[in-house]
């Protein structure tokens, strides 16, 4: 099971790490696209104003300087049909003589031709007329065909690589502005999807240029570039370079649905594995804590049970049943095994009905001092067997609480009781009281053995005792604290205790006065 988990989280680890490189991938090839798209528009127009520059100068002039017309004829008869094709090819060229400010380089004594091409295609049939006499009379037209064009595809090329010529004299700040190249990338990118900030820079053989957004820094990674104004060779001294500050973000949102729906299932596995586990090791404690709770209880009621035995076995003796003082004593310790025993199960029977939520508290006005007189009835006899004693500092002002007094009495016995179990020597206990606002406090202090920080967490526990080396050494079964915290609790009330091993114990009940 443990293996599967670690399989699922690893495979979950590499599926996230292989979309952010599967993105990164599509990203690159988006922008490379994009950015191939924006060089190749800003040359575009920049051939194109040219070539406008270049038509609107010659319209300007007028009448051409020289013309000149060149005329190419073909004739082909077909014998069959007696047709004859005639196709002629003309092409007028007109030159003009202006000065050379069109380029702009500086130089005004240069005279520069600038020539139009006119194109124009005659295509015509004739079908000869013939006698019987086997001589030729006429020739009649039956179809005439008639094209006239402009520029050729290798003269618009011839042009375009003049201008491109030119235009590498002028400064890069000059061909293309700031504006244009932003508008255009911002325009590429988001028609592919990709809504992020971006900066861009233009370079001319490795160095920067004018050309560049405010916070555009030239980095060795995460750097797209592509070449800008290139010759028909594809060569070309500047490039255009775009950076992404915010790419890993954009690529980690781009996934951040998935990859939180598949982290949350991921997360629900090992929160369901941790809850198995834990609850294989709650079962395992709570196992052993019943293991211990049974024998402790059986050892709880083997004493009383073989004491009585003994007991009813001395008085059945003919020697015995004569001395009635002997009789009345084991008949006392009888009783007082049989009430011993009564006790436990009733102990264990109010647990029961606690959790049940079947046990009825009744609550009544009662001072706290007459329980704790009370409490301390009950146990000082045992107290003063084993040579010990309890103080009481009452000191309270105020004493009046809404309490059960038979369940509240056994709160104090149980404590009182507790602090006696685990006095290895003499039982020294105090028992204090005080005012806290509208709260009065008992605080029960022992000089016992104490308890370590694990102890102390856990010390209200229903079947925990803590573990001394051989279990029955200090009699009990779990129960009586953990009654304590439910009688106290359901008194809106809270109880709660401090400890260190090897000095002492004090248990602190505090209770809201009426």
């Amino acid at each position: 099971m443990s293996l599967s988990l670690v399989g699922i989280i690893f495979v979950q680890i590499f599926w996230i790490k292989q979309s952010v490189e599967d993105k990164e991938e599509q990203f690159s090839n988006t922008v490379s696209e994009a950015l191939n798209n924006v060089t190749n528009k800003i040359a575009s127009r920049e051939t194109r104003n040219y070539f406008d520059r270049y038509f609107n100068l010659r319209d300007s002039i007028g009448k051409p300087k020289s013309s000149h017309l060149r005329n190419f004829f073909f004739i082909d008869r077909d014998i069959n049909s007696n047709e004859i094709r005639m196709y002629s090819h003309g092409i007028l060229e007109e030159d003009y003589n202006i000065a050379s400010t069109f380029f702009d380089n500086g130089s005004i004594d240069t005279v520069t031709t600038i020539k139009n091409y006119t194109s124009k295609r005659t295509t015509a049939i004739y079908k000869e007329n013939i006698g019987l006499d086997g001589k030729q009379y006429e020739l009649n037209a039956v179809q005439k065909f008639e094209k006239i064009g402009g520029l050729s595809e290798i003269e618009r090329a011839q042009m375009e690589d003049v201008f491109s010529e030119y235009a590498k004299k002028v400064p890069i700040h000059r061909r293309v502005s700031t504006q244009e190249i932003e508008l255009l990338l911002d325009r590429e990118l988001k028609n592919r999807g990709l809504n992020v900030d971006f900066e861009y820079g233009v370079y001319s053989k490795g160095l920067p240029t004018k050309v560049k957004s405010k916070k555009f820094k030239y980095t060795k990674t995460n750097i797209y570039q592509s070449p800008i104004f290139k010759d028909l060779e594809g060569n070309s001294n500047f490039s255009l370079l775009i950076n992404f500050p915010k790419k890993k973000r954009f690529l980690i949102q781009s996934i951040l649905g998935m990859a939180g729906l598949s982290l949350l299932f991921t997360l629900i596995i090992v929160l369901a594995y941790a809850g198995a586990i834990y609850q294989l090791i709650q079962q395992k404690q709570i196992s052993e804590i019943k293991t211990d709770f049974i024998n402790n209880m059986t050892h709880e009621f083997k004493t009383p049970i073989a004491t009585i035995n003994l007991a009813v076995e001395a008085i059945k003796n003919p020697k015995i049943i004569e001395d009635k003082e002997k009789v009345m004593r084991y008949l006392q310790m009888i009783r007082d095994e049989n009430k011993r025993m009564h006790a436990q199960v009733e102990n264990v029977l109010r647990i029961s009905k606690l959790e049940k939520n079947q046990l009825d508290i009744s609550k009544d006005r009662v001072d706290v001092h007459e329980i704790i007189d009370d409490a301390i009835a009950h146990v000082e006899l045992i107290v003063e067997d084993r040579g010990g004693y309890i103080n009481t500092h009452l000191e309270a002002q105020r004493t009046d609480v809404l309490a059960n007094e038979m369940h509240f009495t056994n709160v104090v016995v149980n404590v009182l009781d507790n602090a006696i179990k685990y006095s290895v020597e003499a039982p020294r206990i105090d028992v204090y009281t005080e005012i806290a606002k509208s709260n009065i406090i008992i605080k029960i202090k022992d000089q016992g053995s104490g308890m370590s920080k694990a102890v102390l967490k856990k010390v209200f526990e229903k079947f925990y005792r803590e573990h001394t080396g051989d279990i029955h050494n200090v009699k009990g079964h779990g129960l009586g604290l953990s009654y304590v915290k439910k009688i106290i609790d359901d008194h809106q009330g809270e109880v709660y205790a401090e400890s260190e091993k090897g000095k002492g114990s004090t248990f602190y009940i505090k209770l809201p006065l009426i």
